[in-house]
């Protein structure tokens, strides 16, 4: 469903509630969530999320090495990135997108829209990102930082597992035991356009395949990686 003027305004009400931050620029949040594909002929490519999004990456990140170095103060460097790069993924960016109902007041173009533009994962994790460039140039880095932990760091705090993704762990696995590298293979793609489904399979020599099922075929890879893993062993429930 397209989302009416009114619509949209009631989902901006909720966001705004939602940051717990009260914009002194509010153009610079409408920007924040606007989709090239929602702007008129007169505007240009400014007028939409793509410059702040390129901003509130690089602003994201200070905050949580910051966050990762208060909080971790035994772990090396190793250990560190890999957690940095858990918290900046795109897929917990746009987890922080979901919860926040960034997709809601997303202002985006009846294309993007029936293509299912508001649930996109890359484009939820963007979008979220934008958001947080707005809060920083609206109130400076104190302000973003603030935003950034209230929502980030339970989820760092919280994080338990293995830190390195699983398509890595298992290639070094299998070197350590003089294996080729693991080979992935998409057995099946099912679904809409907008909202795919792929099943992956991973053929390490001498085991028997491991199989996932993800939304894009990277997803599917780390599942089916995972999969390996777990049945021999490596990684631990």
């Amino acid at each position: 469903m397209i989302k009416q003027p009114q619509q949209q305004k009631n989902s901006i009400s909720a966001l705004k509630a939602a940051l717990h931050y009260d914009f002194k620029d509010l153009e610079l949040l409408r920007v924040a969530l606007t989709h090239a594909s929602a702007l008129t002929p007169s505007e240009t490519v400014a007028g939409s999320y793509q410059r702040l999004e390129f901003l509130g990456d690089r602003v994201l990140g200070l905050a949580i090495a910051s966050m990762l170095h208060r909080h971790f103060s035994r772990a090396d460097e190793g250990e560190l990135a890999r957690r940095f790069n858990h918290m900046v993924k795109r897929e917990t960016c746009a987890e922080v997108a979901q919860e926040l109902g960034i997709g809601d007041a997303m202002r985006i173009g009846l294309a993007e829209a029936q293509t299912g533009g508001r649930k996109k994962t890359a484009l939820l994790a963007d979008i979220c990102e934008a958001v947080i460039a707005a809060i920083y140039l609206d109130g400076g880095y104190e302000a973003a930082e603030a935003f950034i932990q209230r929502l980030w760091e339970p989820r760092m705090l919280s994080l338990s597992g293995p830190l390195r993704d699983a398509k890595t762990t298992l290639q070094e696995w299998a070197q350590s035991k003089s294996l080729p590298t693991p080979h992935y293979e998409v057995t099946s793609r099912d679904g809409p356009d907008h909202e795919p489904n792929f099943t992956v399979s991973v053929i390490v020599q001498g085991l028997k395949p491991g199989e996932g099922k993800g939304g894009s075929k990277r997803i599917a890879e780390q599942s089916a990686a995972e999969a390996v893993l777990r049945r021999e062993g490596v990684w631990k429930e």
